[in-house]
């Protein structure tokens, strides 16, 4: 290539990398104009009321008085507490029993859903359901079929023969929390689905062709294609659901308020309990906070695993 020919294209270079650094100085008053809105969204509704409940919770500040900085005795106080150190077994037993049950489901549900061949969209478009509809209000309809008085499921089990008596679904401690975690597996249950449907959809069929020539069967074709290749929407679903399971508050709330004997009682619905229906705001506050590096924990192990599996 000639000299002059360089020199030419050398120089057009330079011009594009002008004309592109005119542009940009240019639109970013602009680009300033469309970020704003979000910045002020999360300045707002996010990182000031997260300030404010971190002040509370230094502090015993009740309902109708600002209180006095007590540093970190709420939170001492919290671990002396036996409710709150039940209601920190509640959540652990709450997200791990009913996470275990939407993967398991999700998965089945999403891999029916795959095999359908006839009115695929229309039942697809059905599942959304129980995650469309508002949460206290698809809640407010369990709850009566769960109400000790009237339950219709205690209905349909003694006509069906299965039971000669009213089950307590919601009195009793243990049936409680069961009621609760298939409840929130029943609303997460789509979200789940759906996600592995579209992850499903994206794996290329040349694989589990060559898996059958290689002599694989059902089963093997799931653990060495299926999985393998669902791991990285696995992990995010998972992510997404154990934040959102952990800080429940409608479920719990509508069918139990954290009853019977605070057997089903959450961070959320404590935390209400405390701040609110108690007046204890700085305490409230700290339940709340005491959830915070809980879920950054999650976060941080689930965004390795994810990393760890997409690096594969």
């Amino acid at each position: 290539m000639a000299d002059e020919d360089v020199a030419r294209l050398a120089a057009r270079g330079d011009a594009e990398t002008a004309r592109l650094s005119d542009f940009l100085v240019r639109d970013t008053p602009v680009a300033y104009a469309f970020i704003a809105p979000a910045f002020f969204l999360l300045l707002f509704l996010v990182a000031y009321p997260f300030v404010l409940s971190l002040w509370f919770s230094l502090s015993d500040a009740r309902v109708g008085e600002t209180g006095n900085f007590i540093g970190l005795d709420n939170f001492a106080r919290l671990l002396r507490s036996g409710i709150f150190l039940q209601t920190l077994q509640n959540s652990i037993v709450f997200t791990a029993a009913a996470l275990t049950l939407k993967t398991v489901l999700g998965m089945a549900l999403a891999l029916l859903l795959f095999r359908l061949v006839r009115f695929k969209r229309l039942i697809r478009g059905a599942i959304l359901l129980p995650f469309i509809v508002p949460t206290a209000l698809s809640t407010l309809v369990w709850w009566w079929m769960f109400e000790p008085l009237y339950s219709v499921v205690n209905w349909t089990l003694k006509n069906l023969h299965l039971v000669n008596h009213d089950i307590p679904w919601l009195p009793d401690p243990y049936l409680a929390m069961f009621t609760v975690v298939l409840v929130n597996t029943w609303r997460g249950l789509p979200f789940f689905a759906i996600t592995l449907l579209a992850g499903l959809v994206a794996i290329p069929r040349e694989l589990y062709e060559a898996a059958e020539s290689d002599g694989a069967g059902p089963v093997g074709r799931f653990w060495h294609v299926t999985v393998p290749l669902l791991k990285p929407v696995l992990a995010v679903v998972f992510l997404f659901s154990a934040i959102f399971t952990l800080a429940d508050f409608n479920i719990v709330y509508v069918l139990t308020k954290g009853g019977p004997m605070n057997m089903t009682h959450l961070f959320a619905t404590y935390s209400f309990a405390l701040g609110l229906q108690s007046g204890q705001i700085g305490q409230g506050a700290a339940v709340s906070l005491f959830l915070f590096p809980i879920l950054l924990a999650v976060v941080f192990v689930q965004l390795r695993l994810v990393r760890k599996s997409t690096d594969l």
